[in-house]
């Protein structure tokens, strides 16, 4: 399933050229053209930023589902299976020591395509690649496990 609108399913047909680093019947990663660093994967997803040392140049690639829906809860299991073990490879094949995996949905969890898509982003020092701040929030242990009882029975 695809959108006719969608910039990453028109990727995906070829429509749009790319930087294409996997393609299976089920997920298509290439590199983001707006790296945060170098080595920057989107398997289907974006992000901008640091430079990948063996040449240079920013990188980030995106892993994304050849199935089009804008948020993960959208995408049939069979239609995930891979997305990890490519983002791994991916991972793998720029040598980068540390690094995230990231994937957003929805406008206030700062998602900007609406095509399920995964970044991987290469950490190569503090100051490149994706900055997290992560808040914790105090909470009441019964709280807690009242929204876990309640989470696990949806499962």
């Amino acid at each position: 399933m695809s959108s006719a609108a969608c910039i990453f399913c028109k990727i995906i047909k070829g429509d749009i050229p790319s930087l294409k680093l996997f393609e299976s019947d089920k997920v298509f990663a290439f590199l983001d053209i707006q790296p945060l660093s170098r080595g920057h994967a989107v398997r289907f997803l974006t992000i901008p930023g640091a430079l990948f040392p063996a040449f240079g140049v920013p990188l980030v690639a995106l892993v994304i589902p050849k199935f089009h829906g804008a948020k993960l809860t959208d995408i049939p299991d069979e239609d995930l299976t891979e997305i990890l073990p490519v983002a791994k490879n991916i991972a793998k094949a720029t040598g980068a020591e540390d690094f995230n995996i990231l994937q957003n949905n929805g406008r206030i969890a700062h998602q900007v395509v609406d095509h399920v898509h995964f970044h991987m982003i290469p950490k190569p020092n503090e100051k490149e690649g994706l900055g997290i701040g992560w808040p914790t929030q105090a909470t009441d242990m019964d709280k807690l496990k009242a929204l876990h009882a309640e989470i696990q029975s949806k499962m």
